[in-house]
């Protein structure tokens, strides 16, 4: 080692200051300083038509979530969180790419295509464009490949084929003729065992690679076909069956959960991932139809867009149940982002949760309904939302909606959104109308 002179001794007393001053910034920093040593498996849990009410640790006294309820308890978790659609395919869309739907321009589940004929065939027609279109946007796992990550899709995937998102290896082929739409072979995980996600993790291990999995089941969604032990479970319990299907089928994605966390503790790779948790969009059972309540999946509503946003990285991400705070899955590529040192991309609305002052800056965050058969974004869209606490306000599209009103709501002390406030707060309502305007300009 060279000696140092004079001037050599004082740069490195002020290298040395500087780094103890930079100590007392904020526990985000001392984990970026760890994180850039590790990296860690990254799994991100999807559940498929969910309430943000159906969890026991939210409060529900008939589900029981008992893994889903420990796993909370060990992360640091949003009970406020949001997707900003209430539709499978954009939702799904945002969380793989970190855009909103109105930028990577998956805004329904099926672009409008001929009803008569050959209806298979004619979507899949209708549809190949917005495929290719979305194999142009750059999704999490692109970004990962620069750190060496393999990735890994099971379950939902609408979008073609899996390596359409980047993904090195998964379940979706995609292909129209063979029965693929939403995830055809894909939709066999969770329902029929993780046979797949053991033999994707085994590859990981002898390749001695990091990896991102994409565990996406078709749960609780429809068909509600639970186990009989779990039906006869919620049967005496639930006011209908068709509820009592439901709420079996909640437990029986917990128990999957379950199975998933235990496959990796056995395998000792707890400690060395990162979990993460969101729900696509809301349901709630119609009592007595095989359905759902209109003012849940496709609406603006809380029941629609809500659901709790939990991240886990044993030792390295400290525990907490934040009640307050409002995420998006928007957020969720920015916080990988972050852990894993890669910069983020200026295009990307989202921040990184573990970064209290960008999650103490941040107003508020967007959403967006549109048409379930979409064509443009412009004549497609049904509902534009913003939700800057307490306030949430609805806007309805002049055109396709010109028989609703706005709709502006206190979700702090109203959270099931029953008392609708604009007329008595004009001012809040020209406010956030202003900022989904350059939302939309954006």
């Amino acid at each position: 080692m060279k000696k140092l002179n004079k001037i050599g001794y004082l740069i490195l007393l002020v290298s040395i200051c500087f780094s103890c001053g930079n100590k007392s910034k904020t526990a985000e920093s001392n984990i970026k300083e760890d994180k850039a040593v590790q990296q860690p498996n990254i799994v991100f849990i999807l559940s498929d038509d969910q309430s943000w009410t159906d969890y026991g640790f939210m409060g529900n006294e008939n589900i029981e979530t008992p893994r889903l309820d420990q796993f909370a308890s060990e992360s640091l978790t949003f009970t406020r969180g949001y997707v900003p659609t209430p539709l499978c395919s954009p939702s799904l869309a945002t969380i793989i790419t970190g855009l909103y739907p109105k930028d990577h321009g998956i805004i329904g589940n099926d672009k409008v295509y001929e009803r008569k004929g050959n209806r298979k065939e004619n979507r899949a027609k209708a549809y190949k464009p917005v495929i290719e279109a979305f194999e142009k946007q750059t999704t999490l796992p692109d970004m990962l490949k620069e750190k060496g990550y393999l990735s890994f899709q099971t379950g939902k995937w609408w979008h073609g084929n899996y390596k359409v998102g980047g993904f090195d290896y998964g379940m979706t082929h995609g292909n129209p003729n063979r029965g693929g739409r939403h995830g055809d072979f894909g939709l066999q995980i969770g329902r029929k065992g993780l046979d797949t996600i053991n033999s994707y993790v085994d590859l990981a291990l002898k390749e001695k690679k990091p990896f991102f999995l994409w565990y996406a089941p078709f749960l609780p969604h429809q068909p509600h076909t639970p186990p009989q032990r779990l039906l006869d479970k919620y049967l005496p319990k639930a006011p209908t069956e068709y509820i009592a299907k439901y709420w079996a089928m909640c437990e029986w994605f917990d128990e999957t959960c379950g199975q998933l966390f235990d496959m990796f503790e056995e395998k000792g790779l707890t400690e060395n991932t990162l979990f993460v948790y969101v729900c696509d969009n809301g349901w709630v059972q119609e009592p007595n139809k095989n359905t759902y309540v209109k003012t849940s999946k496709r609406a603006p509503y809380d029941l629609g867009i809500r659901t709790p946003i939990m991240y886990k990285w044993a030792g390295k991400i400290k525990p907490k149940m934040d009640t307050e705070t409002v995420v998006s899955s928007i957020d969720m590529v920015p916080t990988v982002l972050d852990i894993l040192n890669i910069k983020k991309s200026e295009n990307l609305p989202g921040i990184s949760v573990l970064n209290k002052e960008a999650l103490n800056q941040r107003e508020g965050i967007f959403g967006e309904v549109y048409a379930h058969d979409f064509d443009t974004i412009e004549n497609s869209m049904f509902y534009n939302m913003a939700i800057f606490p307490p306030y949430k306000i609805i806007v309805p599209d002049p055109v396709r909606k010109k028989d609703e009103v706005v709709q502006l709501f206190n979700i702090e002390e109203d959270p099931f959104e029953q008392n609708n406030i604009a007329g008595a707060n004009p001012e809040i309502v020209a406010d956030l109308t202003a900022k989904i305007t350059a939302f939309r300009a954006e």
